[in-house]
């Protein structure tokens, strides 16, 4: 029979205990029986060591108690029956106790569940920085941002993002700061802004980062579309009664000649000052009506129609195009080269506005090589990175001056003599309205390459 009660078992074992030692000193004084009391000896140490064992069950219980803490296992549970009033209650404030580390740990778990979830899903990129540069947080639009799946230090990012570098670790708490970042072979504008946490007694940086490229860009034509709208309503103002007095200037001049010839009278203007100021007057109307279609041009940067979204196989976008393209060649030597990688390539775009944006290219190239032997357009599709499709426009012309490249999509710059300075700018204007981007790169007397990013 196995006794659970503490003072029972403690009692028992005393009493064995006294027994057993009486017999053993009876047995050692009285008898020679030397078998006999070696085994009382035996059973004496055997209950002593009982009797500790059962004495420190206590101190066991508190020993895997405070294991149970230091490790967090509060799953150990401790039995409260039969063991004695004490006992019980002792056990009893155990399991509370471990029931409330358990019930606290679930309640963190849940709430780093919640903020990793919450971390996870906003747009903005956060990334989480020791002194050092060693990344302990990143969520996935940081991760995308960056164009990298994993990071470990701040410092292991390309050359082409030195900068993005050196600003993630130079910046402040409080500290707002704008930088140009290169991702599969495009620059963004990153907006970063940053704060300090202590965790652990160690000092951590959080920096925020936003990909505002769009957004300047949006601002930067809005900018561009009102001051075209005000210069157009001004200027239309002053041109349009021109152009339509000196047609009425003209014609009456033209009367008065004809009718000094019919009748012989003398007239005060004569004949030559007479076709002088018809010729000057023609002069004037014709070049309002060039203002006037100068200025209707412009007008177009703010009247893009809405895109009208389709999919479209980007091979038979560029076959189209090449066949706009020849027959603008003049019959030169050109040749045109489509290379579009995977075949069945797709995007959604607005097939006629993005058509145009090309032709706008192509026929920039034509300018370009037009004194040039075995002139050579590519028409290039390719995904990219991320599932991003780019086409680009090639050309092996004179390329473009190192001092005009910043300047080529600024509405009103042209390089050449009788551009007007809207097609590049019209073709980014469209190219944003598609939430994408059109940049270039040339090398002078080797080749210029537009490219689409969609």
């Amino acid at each position: 029979m196995v006794f659970k009660n503490f003072r029972l078992i403690t009692i028992i074992h005393v009493l064995v205990l006294i027994g057993a030692i009486s017999l053993f000193v009876y047995l050692l004084l009285n008898t020679q029986l030397l078998a006999t009391t070696i085994i009382v000896a035996l059973i004496i140490i055997m209950t002593i060591w009982s009797l500790f064992g059962h004495l420190e069950k206590s101190n066991r219980d508190l020993a895997l108690f405070l294991s149970s803490i230091k490790h967090n296992d509060f799953t150990t549970t401790f039995s409260v029956k039969n063991a004695g009033r004490s006992f019980d209650d002792l056990r009893s404030a155990f399991n509370e106790v471990l029931a409330k580390f358990q019930n606290i740990r679930m309640e963190k778990e849940e709430d780093l569940h919640y903020l990793q979830t919450v971390v996870g899903h906003i747009p903005i990129g956060l990334i989480g920085l020791e002194p050092d540069g060693t990344v302990i947080l990143i969520n996935p639009s940081a991760k995308k941002l960056l164009g990298m799946a994993q990071i470990r230090n701040i410092h292991d990012l390309s050359d082409d993002n030195r900068k993005l570098a050196d600003s993630l670790t130079d910046i402040k708490a409080g500290q707002k700061i704008l930088v140009v970042a290169s991702r599969f072979d495009e620059k963004i504008n990153l907006y970063l802004s940053a704060t300090e946490l202590k965790r652990r007694g160690q000092i951590i940086k959080l920096v925020a980062l936003q990909n505002i490229t769009s957004e300047l860009a949006e601002r930067e034509m809005q900018a561009w579309q009102q001051l075209v709208r005000v210069l157009t309503h001004e200027i239309m103002n002053s041109v349009t009664p021109i152009a339509s007095l000196t047609s009425t200037i003209s014609n009456m001049l033209y009367e008065i000649g004809a009718e000094s010839k019919s009748d012989g009278n003398l007239v005060e203007i004569d004949g030559e000052r007479l076709n002088d100021m018809k010729s000057a007057a023609n002069a004037v109307e014709k070049r309002g009506e060039g203002l006037v279609n100068f200025i209707t041009a412009y007008q177009n940067l703010s009247r893009i129609p809405t895109p009208d979204f389709k999919i479209v196989s980007v091979a038979e976008l560029l076959e189209r195009l090449k066949k706009l393209i020849l027959s603008r060649s003049d019959s030169r030597d050109i040749h045109v080269i489509i290379d579009v990688n995977p075949d069945g390539l797709e995007l959604t775009a607005d097939p006629d506005l993005i058509e145009q944006v090309l032709l706008n290219l192509a026929i920039n190239s034509l300018q370009a090589m037009r004194e040039q032997v075995n002139g050579i357009i590519k028409l290039n599709g390719r995904l990219k990175k991320g599932g991003r499709v780019i086409i680009q426009v090639l050309d092996n012309g004179p390329g473009i001056q190192s001092e005009a490249m910043d300047k080529l999509f600024v509405p009103f710059f042209t390089t050449k003599r009788e551009g007007t300075g809207i097609g590049l700018s019209l073709s980014r204007q469209i190219m944003r309205m598609h939430n994408g981007d059109i940049t270039v790169s040339s090398e002078p007397h080797e080749q210029t390459i537009f490219t689409l990013h969609f």
